[in-house]
């Protein structure tokens, strides 16, 4: 089967013939329908600085945001069959298009803990996109940053992250505040409940957020995040486009502010995500592209090309 493949940093992503999966003990093969596109994977292939290249096998299959359908099973796993509609939700190492061969190809072996159930109606490519960009801002929100009915919670970032956060945010029953630069995206930031959309989230000062989540992590966005929360409040960080930023302590010791770091998520995220996603209640921006073009689509991330979330579909 043909296969999209990670050599190193700076090299080319290399469509290559390689041998399909089977299923080891405890493992599952999924027939991929669907694997999106990852400003992660714009970073392995282009940032020699980027905090998380592939630990796996060289060349690796990258992909790590799929979803698909059971083709074969492993000794010892339960509660499985072939068959059955899944995405996988990476909640350790090693872990598919991080650490072992992934979902840009037609199909993928993975362990049988990282699988949830795809609900029917639910079509592959937003499965697929929410293995990442559901999970990671569901649990940034709910888990993380504790947001329940009647939180005054500020989102920093309406991207394919942040859109999904601050949707969730108004189904959990909070008023929530977007901070986005770029005016553009003003109307879908409304549309999806937030009750003010300004270009910076001091503008939220006299709001006292309760919590604020940086989607943007661009340095200067956690430092007003620090400086804007309430006394006591908390703030989310998600985003990580710097790797450093200039933090005031004085606010964190004297307005005794908590700073709190997050990254991906759990099945029970996944699951909760799934739910939403299903009932219509949450729906993501996503846009498709076929198999033989996701060289080109990671290109257009990296080149800011992309509203909400790039998926490639596969063939059945």
């Amino acid at each position: 089967m043909k296969a999209w493949q990670f050599s190193g940093v700076h090299l080319p992503l290399e469509l290559n013939e390689v041998a399909e999966p089977v299923a080891g003990p405890g493992y599952v093969v999924v027939d991929v329908r669907a694997s999106g596109l990852c400003h992660s994977d714009v970073g392995m292939l282009e940032d020699q600085e980027f905090p998380f290249p592939p630990g796996g096998p060289r060349p690796m299959t990258l992909g790590h945001e799929i979803a698909g359908v059971i083709s074969a099973i492993g000794e010892g796993v339960t509660g499985w069959k072939i068959g059955d509609r899944v995405g996988i939700c990476m909640t350790n190492d090693p872990a598919p298009g991080l650490s072992e061969h992934g979902g840009f190809a037609a199909k993928v072996a993975t362990s049988a803990d990282f699988l949830v159930k795809v609900p029917d109606n639910l079509p592959f490519s937003i499965a697929a996109a929410a293995t990442d960009s559901g999970v990671a801002p569901h649990h940034a929100v709910i888990v993380v940053g504790e947001v329940t009915a009647g939180t005054k919670v500020g989102i920093m970032g309406v991207g394919g992250l942040g859109q999904m956060g601050a949707r969730i945010a108004v189904l959990a029953g909070a008023e929530v505040f977007v901070a986005e630069p770029r005016e553009d995206v003003w109307p879908m930031a409304r549309e999806l409940g937030a009750v003010r959309v300004a270009k910076d989230i001091s503008e939220f000062a006299e709001e006292n957020l309760d919590v604020i989540i940086d989607f943007a992590g661009v340095g200067s966005s956690t430092t007003a995040a620090v400086e804007t929360v309430r006394a006591g409040g908390r703030v989310v960080q998600v985003g990580m486009s710097k790797r450093t930023a200039e933090i005031s302590t004085y606010d964190i010791v004297t307005r005794r502010i908590s700073l709190l770091g997050t990254m991906g998520g759990w099945r029970s995220d996944l699951e909760s995500v799934y739910k939403l996603l299903a009932s219509g209640e949450l729906k993501p921006e996503v846009s498709t592209i076929s198999f033989d073009r996701i060289a080109d689509g990671l290109a257009r991330l990296s080149r800011g090309e992309i509203v909400g979330r790039l998926v490639a579909l596969l063939p059945e």
